[in-house]
């Protein structure tokens, strides 16, 4: 890490239990966002139950925790201080700045709450580490900031946009897979590498753009998430096809949580449905840029357990970007860029919604 820096990045991602010591402290940050356990409760009845949650899903989710291999926690801060590091070099090169590029976590620690993390500034830049703009995500983390500084960051000359729709970055994700299955990734860069490989043509399986769901109450809100992985997976798909991708392409949604209706086909059923075909199946992550329980587990193990049991031929997880070197040479050119070119409010747009904060609010 680099001393009396010039500039500070903090990347900001959802976080996760680095220890089992620290799950039920996660999952009580998790479920008591307003913008993520989103429920029609006055707001002491919806914390005392997020807290209830918590504490009752904790024992489960530190048995998963656990099996992962991972010393009972999550690799998803440890694996974004990997990129963090990694982009430190890429700017220190770039610019003629001094950068020093340090992670925070909105549930969890290092707490993006914690004093060491300073107002958004031209020398201040926060980058939320979501391709896809989610009022569970963007906007949670949006909200916090404000909470904490007392305005939005949006506008600020301290904030990257999300990044889901530009033209570079489906360019980038359709020559990952292209090269994840052509053997040209480092695996040694890659937590839990996946050994299989479809037993056809690449070109000709069936890919799952897998994302995280979220409950449709905050799609009825106004949350454009849904338009933005569709309109992303299409530019990533025609990317694919130049490099000779013939096969069909699917949109489903994840780790589901509760009773209430949540964005849909769910990737469980899609799965299902293609493996009574007969299907080679290929699953990316397509709301997610650092491989973690949800990748590993969820997509690596019991997407492919259900895969064998309803008679699919193959299943291939293809991993997260991580420190994929391209990916991250882009996030550097989107933080330099950082928000000039924003002159209104992203969170009404995408989300739904002005923060009161909004410097951009009439």
């Amino acid at each position: 890490m680099t001393t009396n820096p010039s500039k500070t990045l903090v990347l900001v991602n959802l976080g996760g239990p680095r220890t089992s010591d620290e799950i039920e402290v996660f999952l009580r940050d998790l479920f008591s966002d307003p913008f993520v356990f989103d429920l029609p409760l006055p707001e002491f009845l919806r914390i005392r139950l997020a807290r209830f949650i918590a504490k009752k899903r904790a024992p489960k989710v530190q048995t998963t925790y656990a099996s992962m291999g991972f010393g009972g926690g999550s690799p998803l801060v440890s694996e974004t201080e990997k990129q963090a590091e990694r982009l430190e070099t890429i700017l220190n090169k770039l610019t003629k700045d001094t950068w020093k590029v340090i992670v925070s976590m909105t549930c969890g620690f290092p707490n993006i709450r914690d004093k060491e993390f300073l107002k958004p500034d031209p020398n201040t830049i926060y980058l939320p580490l979501y391709p896809q703009f989610s009022r569970s995500t963007v906007l949670s983390t949006l909200a916090i900031l404000e909470n904490k500084f007392g305005e939005c960051p949006v506008g600020s000359g301290g904030y990257v946009p999300h990044f889901g729709l530009e033209p570079k970055f489906h360019q980038i994700t359709a020559r990952f897979i292209y090269e994840y299955f052509t053997d040209q990734l480092n695996q040694a860069e890659f937590l839990h590498y996946p050994k299989e490989k479809p037993n056809c043509d690449w070109k000709d399986l069936d890919l799952i753009f897998s994302a995280h769901g979220v409950p449709m109450r905050l799609i009825r809100k106004g949350d454009r998430y849904m338009e933005e992985l569709k309109d992303s997976i299409k530019r990533i798909t025609e990317e694919l096809r130049l490099f000779g991708y013939r096969g069909n392409v699917h949109l489903s949604y994840q780790s589901k949580v509760g009773p209430a209706k949540w964005t849909e086909p769910n990737t469980i059923e899609t799965i299902s449905t293609l493996a009574n075909q007969g299907k080679h199946i290929a699953v990316y992550p397509i709301s997610f840029v650092s491989d973690h329980l949800e990748t590993l587990e969820e997509i690596g193990e019991q997407f492919k357990e259900l895969t064998w049991e309803k008679g699919g031929k193959s299943f291939v997880r293809i991993p997260a970007l991580g420190v994929y070197q391209p990916f991250l040479e882009f996030l550097a050119e989107r933080v330099i860029q950082g928000d000039r070119f924003i002159h209104h409010c992203l969170c009404k747009e995408k989300g739904g919604e002005s923060l009161e904060g909004c410097r951009f609010k009439d």
